[in-house]
């Protein structure tokens, strides 16, 4: 469903990822782990084109792309078959959470306001917030903000969402009520590649781990595989240090 053949980027002059291949299956969910600085999150970004990639190309259902001649109209059908979930929310201050939701549904998608406010409250009572429809994100918590991001993503029905460390910017202990909300979203079977750093979240969620460093893929396979017997030194070393994070309660 999702291809990445030989992704390339730099950053004047300083290459942040040397040739990544990664494939995601249609309701897969992929982990993407490794050190700050590995580069996980310029790949999420360079997948709908965020971050327009130097080289490489980006296949996702029936769209195809050469990221060295990719043009705009191409670059809008990727954006259109993906959303986005950011560390910092991105909500509109101005609006209501309902109004969040429904923004890209009607100037994006086109969609009548009467069917895209019912698209909206249906994924706000999914992601439990149905009572705070009429509420500005000033008036929410950090984790109902990224609720409402969440929300916003689900109603677009993309082929794939793209989570860019969903809980990264969370007093811990709203992390859980963010992650239980994508942990339902996988059950659902919704294609996700999630870059995160909630190593108990990636194990049980998971299908797929993919640990990567200084802008390539070092080691993927299984959860299980990857955090209990990982064969490569870099996986070994990092998933040593960070053995103590993976008991956080999902």
């Amino acid at each position: 469903m999702i291809s990445l053949i030989n992704i390339r980027k730099s950053f004047q002059k300083t290459p942040v990822l040397h040739g990544i291949d990664l494939q995601v299956n249609k309701g897969e969910v992929v982990a993407i782990l490794g050190p700050s600085g590995s580069g996980k999150t310029t790949l999420l970004r360079c997948i709908n084109f965020l971050e327009r990639p130097n080289a490489g190309k980006v296949h996702i259902d029936d769209c195809q792309v050469d990221c060295e001649s990719v043009s705009k109209k191409q670059i809008v059908q990727i954006r259109r078959k993906t959303a986005m979930v950011f560390q910092q929310y991105n909500l509109f201050k101005h609006k209501t959470v309902l109004q969040n939701v429904m923004e890209a549904l009607v100037v994006v998608q086109k969609k009548p306001k009467a069917e895209a406010e019912k698209i909206a409250r249906e994924v706000l009572e999914k992601v439990g917030l149905a009572q705070k429809a009429d509420a500005y994100p000033s008036e929410l918590s950090g984790g109902q903000q990224q609720r409402t991001g969440i929300a916003r993503a689900l109603a677009l029905n993309p082929e794939v969402i793209l989570f860019d460390e969903p809980t990264s910017a969370l007093d811990p202990e709203l992390v859980g009520e963010v992650l239980s909300v994508i942990r339902k979203i996988a059950e659902e079977g919704v294609t996700m590649i999630v870059v995160t750093h909630e190593m108990a979240f990636a194990r049980e969620v998971s299908n797929r781990v993919v640990f990567m460093d200084q802008g390539r893929v070092i080691e993927e396979g299984p959860p299980e595989l990857i955090f209990d017997h990982p064969k490569e030194e870099r996986t070994k070393a990092f998933f040593k240090r960070f053995a103590q994070s993976w008991s956080y309660d999902i």
